[in-house]
C-alpha cells in the first residue's frame, strides 16, 4: 500500500471565478473554471513540492465531479479515497468576486449539504491516514455529520501522532450558530498536534483575541505547535521553546481567496523537510504571497522553485538559513 506524505481530509468542488475584476458578481459577464476546496488546494500545494498526497473527499456522480476527479490526477494528487455518491446533492461550485486588493466575496453553492460531508467513519483509508507523513484535516468537516464523526475516528486513528494538523478554517456560512462551531473547534484541538489559522479562527478555537493569546491557549490544549496567520501583519507560530514572527511578503494581490491554501500545502513541505520554523513560515508566507497575486487557487499554487526563487530576494534561499 502506498504510504502518503499527506493525506488530506475535507472539502473539494469547483471554483467559478470572474475575468472581470471590480465588478459585482450580477455585472460579470464569464468565468473561468478550476478545482477547488481547501483540502484539495492543499493537497495540490504539496504536491507542487514534490510531496506524494491524497485527498479524501466526495464528489457527486455528475459533470463536476468528473472535472474534480480529471484535476487532480493532472495536478498530482491521487484521487483514490475520493468517492462518488450517487443519488446525493450535487458537486458544489463556489463563486467569488475580485477587488483587489482585500475584497473577496465569496458564495458556496453547497446546501443544505455536500458530497463531502457525507463521507462516513466507515469509507475513509485508516490505514492511509494512519500512516501518512501527514494528516490535514480542516474545521469546515466538523460542521455536519456524519463528516464529523469521520474526522473524529481519523483523528483517534492517528492516536495524536506528530504532524496530525487542523486547519481551523471558520466559514460562518457552513455552522448554524457560532456557539456550536466553538464547541466543536476546542474539542478538535485536542485530537490534534499542529494548528493554523487565521486570527478570527484561532479567536474561535480558543476565545483569545489577541494572536500571541491565541496560540498560547492553542499550546495548552495540548498543540505542539501553533501557527496564527495575520495576513499584511506577517505570521506567528509557537511551540513550548520557541517563538517566531515573519513578516508578510509582499506582493501585488489580485485574489486573496487561495493565498492560506498555499501556505498550508508549503507548511506540510517545511514540516516533513524538517526546517527549523523561521524558515518554514518565510517559505510558507512567499508561496502564499505568489498565489494572491493570481487568479485561481489550485492551479496557481507555485513549485519549490518559484518560491525559491523569490526566497533569494530575502536571503532566506534553499541553504542560506
Amino acid at each position: 500500500m502506498t504510504v502518503y506524505d499527506l493525506v488530506a481530509l475535507g472539502r473539494v468542488g469547483v471554483d467559478l471565478y470572474p475575468l472581470q475584476h471590480g465588478v459585482t458578481l450580477d455585472e460579470v459577464r464569464t468565468f473561468e473554471k478550476f478545482l477547488g476546496g481547501s483540502a484539495a488546494n492543499v493537497t495540490v500545494a504539496a504536491a507542487r513540492h514534490g510531496r506524494r498526497a491524497a485527498l479524501v473527499s466526495a464528489t457527486a456522480d455528475d459533470a463536476f465531479g468528473r472535472f474534480v476527479h480529471r484535476e487532480l490526477l493532472q495536478l498530482g494528487v491521487d484521487d483514490a479515497y475520493v468517492q462518488t455518491i450517487a443519488g446525493g446533492p450535487p458537486t458544489p461550485v463556489t463563486f467569488c468576486e475580485v477587488f483587489p486588493p482585500d475584497h473577496f466575496p465569496i458564495w458556496f453553492y453547497r446546501y443544505p449539504t455536500a458530497p463531502d460531508l457525507l463521507i462516513t467513519a466507515e469509507s475513509i483509508p485508516m490505514q492511509a491516514i494512519r500512516e501518512a507523513g501527514v494528516h490535514w484535516s480542516t474545521v469546515t468537516g466538523l460542521s455536519q455529520e456524519p463528516s464529523r464523526a469521520a474526522h473524529i475516528a481519523a483523528w483517534e486513528e492517528r492516536g495524536r501522532a506528530p504532524l496530525t494538523v487542523l486547519d481551523l478554517d471558520y466559514r460562518p456560512v457552513f455552522w448554524t450558530d457560532v456557539h456550536e462551531a466553538r464547541r466543536q473547534v476546542r474539542e478538535a484541538v485536542h485530537h490534534v498536534t499542529v494548528a493554523v489559522g487565521n486570527a478570527e479562527e484561532c479567536e474561535v478555537a480558543t476565545g483569545e483575541t489577541d494572536p500571541e493569546l491565541a496560540a498560547r491557549a492553542l499550546l495548552a490544549s495540548g498543540v505542539e505547535l501553533a501557527v496564527v496567520k495575520q495576513g499584511p501583519r506577517g505570521v506567528l507560530a509557537m511551540t513550548a521553546d520557541e517563538r517566531v514572527t515573519v513578516s508578510a511578503f509582499p506582493v501585488d494581490v489580485v485574489n486573496g481567496l487561495g493565498a492560506g491554501d498555499a501556505f498550508g500545502g508549503a507548511l506540510v513541505h517545511g514540516l516533513l523537510e524538517g526546517w527549523d520554523l523561521e524558515r518554514i513560515l518565510h517559505f510558507a508566507n512567499v508561496a502564499g504571497a505568489l498565489v494572491a497575486g493570481r487568479l485561481e487557487c489550485s492551479t496557481a499554487m507555485p513549485t519549490t522553485a518559484e518560491v525559491q526563487a523569490l526566497l533569494s530576494d530575502v536571503e532566506v534561499a534553499d541553504g542560506a538559513m
